[in-house]
């Protein structure tokens, strides 16, 4: 077991709070942080938590705690202090995506957090789910051959669904496709070279910048990925990872993941669909500690054991994820030219 504390604890910190950490018995929680008085008294009465455990900075946390693992859990523009001054405190870190809003501070986090000898976590939850993990072990495995295409659609209406952020810079590229470029890496077990994105924004649209997107991204083994996403799209609503159909020489992988929809929530989904045969479903291997549990269980076993996990979402390996965020951005901006991976990482 690691002793852990959490900073931040606003409207997503709480959640983590109270929907994460309580669930994974591998992480003992020994402090809270935040400068919110409201914050704090809101996990003190809510959550029972010791106001003793309850600090308003950092340095007082690891002056008074003996946790191992910082629970960064704040806005995107506050990582990279605050994960900066953890490690700089001796902690081992895991923070919510998008770890940075820039390749230069990832990459500076990630060399800081080496030569510290400290692990740094960025939580893609949705790698710990069974669909992508299936599918990834697929494509390791060479079903159906070479990924020759991939199509992969999000679909939801914000307006309607509760969504609040509207004047969140770039909400769909850097908010919510961080998740699916995070899983076409993860799922292929590939990188991408380079890629052609545009965005743009509805009429009607309570949305101050573009929350809809076209992107093609190549990938290093030959791939096509055709990306299609919207938050404010009126059609069938699709599960938080999207539909994926993925077509290989001989067959094709369909699946979908995280079906969390107005507190229903349904299965991953996976089917075969080999050349001139009728579909297949495939039985889903059950996650023991799924979705942002996963993320957190993951590194308190890393922090304990020193094994890293094939798949582990460390601040290293993100850097690609960041990078598709930055270069589709890039790329929208300049009217959907294309742009190289390799511009952007530098």
């Amino acid at each position: 077991m690691v002793k852990a504390i959490q900073i931040g604890l606003g409207h997503w910190g709480f959640s983590w709070s109270k929907d994460v950490i309580p669930n994974v018995p591998s992480v003992e929680m020994v402090g809270y942080v935040d400068t919110s008085p409201e914050a704090t008294a809101r996990v003190q009465t809510e959550l029972g938590v010791d106001p003793k455990l309850c600090f308003t900075s950092l340095e007082e946390a690891a002056k008074q705690t003996d946790a191992s693992v910082a629970i960064c859990t704040l806005r995107t523009e506050a990582h990279y202090p605050v994960v900066k001054r953890c490690l700089e405190l001796g902690f081992n870190v895991i923070v919510e995506k998008p770890f940075t809003t820039t390749i230069a501070q990832g990459k500076e986090l990630v060399e800081f957090a080496k030569a510290q000898g400290k692990v740094l976590m960025v939580s893609q939850n949705y790698r710990h789910q069974p669909a992508p993990i299936a599918a990834a072990k697929l494509v390791a495995e060479g079903k159906f051959g070479a990924m020759n295409m991939v199509s992969l659609d999000f679909r939801r209406h914000g307006p309607s669904q509760g969504y609040r952020y509207w004047d969140m810079p770039d909400p769909l590229l850097a908010d919510m496709s961080i998740h699916h470029f995070d899983l076409m890496r993860f799922v292929l077990g590939d990188e991408p070279v380079r890629l052609s994105c545009r965005t743009w924004n509805p009429p009607g649209s309570p949305f101050h910048f573009h929350p809809s997107g076209v992107a093609l991204i190549e990938f290093a083994k030959g791939t096509m990925i055709s990306y299609r996403a919207s938050w404010m799209n009126s059609g069938p609503v699709t599960p938080w990872a999207g539909e994926w159909v993925m077509d290989g020489a001989e067959g094709q992988i369909l699946w979908s993941s995280r079906d969390h929809f107005r507190d229903k929530a349904g299965p991953d989904v996976l089917t075969l669909r080999a050349l001139d045969h009728a579909p297949e479903a495939v039985a889903l291997d059950p996650v023991q500690f799924p979705d942002r549990r996963g993320t957190l269980n993951a590194i308190a076993e890393v922090v304990e054991t020193g094994v890293v996990p094939v798949g582990f979402s460390s601040g290293e390996d993100n850097l690609g994820s960041l990078a598709l965020v930055q270069a589709s951005i890039m790329s929208a901006s300049r009217g959907g030219d294309w742009v190289e991976i390799k511009e952007v990482l530098g």
